[in-house]
């Protein structure tokens, strides 16, 4: 099929959004958000039909923590129009055809994120599981997989496989297929023997087989590969930690049945990879075309850490810590771990993805979960976080970089 089919001035002031970006920016940085409110609520209330103001409203929601809100906005700006375009900057670089699909932040790649400060046009392309065809695509220079992996999205993936299968133009990330496997226990099955690397299994299970181990009917040994106590328990499909607890004993368990309805959980054993100052971190580290990028350190006194909850405001050594990481990344993190990033861009075989991963005592690189809509953003306050723009901006100049070359040379890799 042809890469583009109509002519890029089909989209109009109308399919203009603000976009993830700048509405994220100003709830993270605290602004007052009421002038966006009521100037998008104003154009509601004006044109019921303005589908550009309704997915903006869905995004402000998501920002905000209203997830049920958002998605009715954003099902409402759907029903309408399943194009959008996002302008950066003076918007006179490459436009980007994103295919995407309904969801919230973790659904697709933060491309907003990764290109907020380029001057590239971002052409939302939405779809879904019954998408038919992509006739109607706007005229682009490159074209980009933005779909994560997810239960709710795997019959999206299956669905752009197939409709991806003879496109023809330069495109990024165009392996649905690569993308669906990227489940924990998928990503687990594909660094399985690889030595320089330990990605713990992950067993998927329902509950029932959960109750099972809960009431003593069942080892640990009969479902996964660690002989004892303790797992990591959370509920299938979740994501930021959401449900996931560390389980010691079978009462434990039992409780956590108690406060958790799901059909289906995630089971992998508790892998100490605290230092000897028995704190734990955890890198981000983005890959684009195999080349590995720092992305952010976390250090917190608990096992599961999150950048947001880790105290990285709080404590001047962690910044300093993750400062030297960062700066030192390609000269000392990347070559010690060589090994493991090189399998990992062969084993998973996507032009862009990101891991969540630590450093074991033993060397080997701890790999947490991998997926292509990690968050990978630039909006830590710079008079606390002075050290983050210039690596945040040599991701982001890669990734720009990157989606350019693809689009100048359309068959050669990144």
């Amino acid at each position: 099929m042809k890469s583009a089919a109509v002519q890029i001035e089909t989209f109009d002031d109308q399919n203009l959004i603000t976009g993830k970006a700048p509405i994220v920016r100003a709830v993270f940085e605290g602004r007052d958000i009421s002038p966006l409110w009521n100037g998008l609520f104003g154009r509601i209330s004006a044109d019921v039909t303005d589908a550009a103001a309704f997915l903006d409203v869905s995004i402000l929601l998501h920002a905000i923590g209203e997830e049920d809100k958002a998605a009715l906005s954003q099902k409402a700006a759907l029903e309408m129009s399943r194009q959008y375009r996002v302008r950066n900057g003076r918007g006179t670089g490459l436009n980007v055809l994103v295919f995407m699909t309904a969801g919230d932040f973790m659904a697709n790649t933060p491309i907003e994120f990764l290109l907020e400060d380029s001057d590239t046009n971002l052409l939302l392309y939405y779809v879904d599981a019954d998408t038919a065809d992509l006739k109607d695509v706007p005229e682009h220079d490159v074209a980009f997989v933005a779909v994560g992996e997810s239960a709710a999205n795997l019959a999206v993936l299956a669905n752009l496989d197939r409709l991806l299968g003879d496109w023809a133009g330069p495109i990024v990330n165009n392996a649905p297929r690569r993308i669906m496997a990227l489940s924990r226990h998928g990503v687990a099955e594909a660094l399985k023997d690889e030595p320089s690397i330990l990605a713990p299994p992950a067993a998927r299970l329902d509950r029932a087989v959960i109750e099972r181990l809960a009431c003593g009917e069942i080892e640990v040994a009969a479902i996964l590969a660690a002989k004892a106590f303790p797992v990591i328990v959370r509920p299938a499909g979740t994501h930021a930690g959401k449900g996931m607890e560390k389980i010691s004993t079978r009462s434990e368990l039992s409780a956590y049945l108690i406060s958790h309805a799901e059909a289906e959980f995630y089971v992998t054993p508790f892998i100490d990879y605290s230092g000897t100052d028995r704190k734990f971190r955890k890198q981000r580290v983005a890959f684009i075309g195999g080349r590995p990028y720092a992305s952010h350190l976390a250090v917190s006194e608990h096992w599961m850490v999150h950048y947001l909850n880790a105290g990285m405001t709080q404590h001047e050594e962690r910044r300093a810590e993750e400062a030297a990481w960062m700066a030192s990344f390609d000269s000392d993190f990347a070559v010690r771990h060589a090994h493991a990033f090189e399998a990992l861009h062969r084993r998973l075989g996507l032009d862009y993805f990101a891991i969540d991963c630590a450093e074991l005592a033993d060397g080997r690189l701890l790999v947490f979960e991998a997926d292509v809509a990690m968050i990978v953003h630039s909006m830590d306050w710079e008079s606390i976080f002075p050290y983050k723009k210039s690596a945040m901006r040599k991701l982001f100049a890669a990734f720009e970089n990157a989606l350019a070359r693809r689009a100048a040379r359309k068959s050669t890799p990144l």
